[in-house]
């Protein structure tokens, strides 16, 4: 099977890999569509490796003893090797699982744990059904596309009073526009990008700002009568993103940071009141109401997705992603 590879900085392609075999509960999923996320990063600093990716959205095409799932069903591909049953993964917060497992030792395969191939394997109970209506693509808005943001807005309550600020308009971010304008919330971004403050406006945003605009808080402030967002979220991870955020936000009010790194100035979280969420993704109880949002929003999803690669032409689209000329990119392992 092809499974894409970074060779050497900003150097990357295909290699071939044995297909993985089925054991037990451990499926073999035929990737369909394998959106792409962080690893432009190791593309650019050349950290060579072929496991790469943590998003699929497929067909099974392999079973063993499984009594979940059947040859043929339509499956998103959820992130991570969790064990299934420990209070967490009851809980559906199988994100925060610390017993992973390992499917390569378990199926003696030689390859199978990364979404950027052709086939891949994973335990039976971390795939979630796709809906017959929603295309393989629009599912797999449901791994980072969506995911991250929808579990932020749940744990933050975010609904129709709300004004929501969004650091970073990213792909993430831009999901999280999307997951914010469904709920009837305003919301305001914060993005220094031009195509992606375009894509952010697109897409329902009320207002973006520009970090780097000196009167930026202000304006923020202006938009709120003078009080501040109601709601934020981080997903940029930028150093000077979360502090910034921390002082747009209005006094008791509710922040969860998705982008990894950066740092926030804990006096300001104490003396502001705010409560505070890590949102890495989302309660697997909550997957239904994430597809009604991807299947009531197609215009939106065909907005987010801005560009689709084959597997062929991966460095294409890992060079794209670092440009910032685009929404999010979905890799197509079989054309």
């Amino acid at each position: 099977m092809k499974v894409a590879a970074i060779f050497g900085q900003s150097e990357g392609g295909v290699v071939e890999k044995a297909t993985p075999t089925p054991k037990e509960d451990i499926v073999v999923v035929k990737i369909h569509s394998a959106p792409m996320c962080t690893e432009y990063h190791a593309f650019l600093n050349g950290n060579t490796s072929d496991c790469l990716g943590h998003e699929a959205a497929g067909e099974v095409v392999g079973v063993d003893k499984s009594n979940r799932v059947r040859i043929g069903d339509r499956v998103l591909v959820q992130p991570q090797y969790a064990c299934g049953k420990c209070y967490l993964c009851l809980q559906g917060e199988h994100i925060h699982c610390q017993n992973q497992r390992s499917p390569l030792e378990i199926t003696g395969s030689e390859a199978g744990t990364a979404t950027m191939a052709q086939y891949m394997l994973k335990p039976d109970y971390l795939l979630s059904p796709i809906p017959d209506d929603i295309s393989y693509d629009h599912a797999a808005m449901a791994c980072c596309g969506l995911g991250p943001t929808f579990g932020a807005m749940q744990l933050m309550d975010v609904n129709a009073f709300d004004t929501v600020l969004i650091t970073g308009l990213g792909p993430v971010g831009l999901g999280g526009v999307i997951n914010a304008k469904f709920r009837s919330a305003r919301v305001i971004g914060v993005e220094s990008n031009p195509y992606r403050v375009q894509l952010a406006g697109r897409l329902g945003a009320d207002m973006v700002v520009n970090p780097q605009d000196p009167d930026a808080i202000q304006r923020i402030r202006a938009f709120t009568n003078g009080i501040g967002a109601d709601k934020g979220l981080d997903t940029s991870g930028a150093e000077n993103a979360k502090g910034f955020l921390a002082e747009a936000i209005r006094r008791k009010g509710k922040l969860a940071f998705v982008g990894w790194q950066g740092r926030v100035e804990v006096n300001t979280i104490i003396s502001k009141g705010f409560s505070l969420y890590g949102a890495w993704h989302y309660n697997l109880h909550d997957y239904p109401k994430l597809m009604h949002i991807i299947s009531y929003s197609p215009v939106q999803m065909d907005d987010l997705i801005t560009h689709r690669f084959s597997i062929d032409n991966v460095d294409e689209a890992w060079k794209l992603q670092i440009s910032g000329e685009c929404g999010k990119i979905v890799l197509h392992p079989w054309d």
